[in-house]
């Protein structure tokens, strides 16, 4: 009986890996068929250079992506910059607590901080952070790059939290006793051998941290102010999922601005790609090294 059970548990777990891989390639062709068909009107240089974005505009055709390409990274690298340290603290944390039922706690914790939706912190980063940016600094609008960096720090945390953690635990009971029996202080072992040792894993929690953050629309869309200007810190800007987000519905089938958007969510596709390729190579190694 248990041997049917296992035998159709691993015939249905192909079936669904095999629907899933390729539901995921039909999405791939279909966005790249759908994106390729703009270059019969303009070349992709011009299309990712381009300042001016306006696809119902006359001749000639205005739809450079290069301050929404610019957007979404900025606001990515400012979500990072803000979360990685907290983060790595909050994992180094983690890793050398010894009482496992507050770790369990923290660790739940920090798996309904990533389970709340998006538009949750999109309407508390509205409510609080974009009210704060425009006291602080005496702004006209609150909507801004720093903004939507700081909504998607804590919205990423998890993920570098979770990253790290378990590459820290593992060295801190690898070294642990051995550092306890030549009288070496915690902190010492944490700045000397932990934080070290866990560089690579430093690394893929940023990454990971990263890509997360380009893809995110929601929570980004409503603190960013959505202008297709170049970016600056205390500026609005707007980002390629944003575009999308906000333009798709509104967009002729077949037009130039239809595929101007499918062409803009390719790029988007091939950095994310591109990320999600490094930090598997980058955590392939690491897990090499560790055995």
């Amino acid at each position: 009986m248990n041997q049917a059970f296992e035998k159709l548990f691993i015939i249905f777990s192909i079936i669904f890996t095999v629907i899933s891989v390729g539901l995921l390639f039909l999405a791939i062709i279909f966005i790249t068929k759908e994106s390729m068909l703009i270059f019969r009107d303009i070349n992709f240089f011009e299309f990712i250079s381009g300042l001016t974005w306006n696809p119902l505009a006359g001749e000639p055709v205005a739809v450079g992506i290069l301050p929404m390409i610019l957007a979404t990274l900025y606001v990515s690298m400012v979500a990072v910059l803000i979360s990685l340290p907290i983060g790595i603290g909050c994992a180094l944390e983690l890793a050398v607590l010894e009482n496992e039922r507050l770790k369990s706690v923290l660790t739940s914790i920090l798996g309904v901080l990533a389970g709340i939706p998006s538009v949750i912190f999109g309407f508390v980063g509205l409510l609080v952070v974009v009210k704060f940016l425009e006291k602080r600094f005496m702004l006209a609008a609150g909507e801004s790059i720093l903004s939507g960096g700081i909504v998607l720090a804590v919205m990423v945390l998890p993920y570098i939290v979770s990253s790290a953690t378990e590459t820290m635990e593992k060295s801190y009971k690898k070294y642990k006793e051995m550092s306890l029996s030549l009288g070496v202080s915690k902190s010492y072992m944490l700045r000397t051998l932990i934080l070290p040792n866990a560089k690579g894993a430093i690394l893929t929690s940023m990454i990971l941290a990263f890509s997360r953050a380009m893809g995110e629309t929601m929570a980004v869309m409503m603190v960013i102010g959505n202008s297709p200007i170049l970016p600056k810190l205390l500026g609005k800007g707007e980002t390629i999922p944003a575009l999308i987000a906000l333009e798709i519905g509104t967009a002729g089938l077949g037009s130039l601005h239809y595929h101007a958007l499918f062409t803009a969510g390719f790029v988007l596709m091939m950095f994310l790609m591109f990320l999600n390729a490094l930090f598997y190579l980058i955590k392939k190694n690491m897990i090499e090294n560790l055995e």
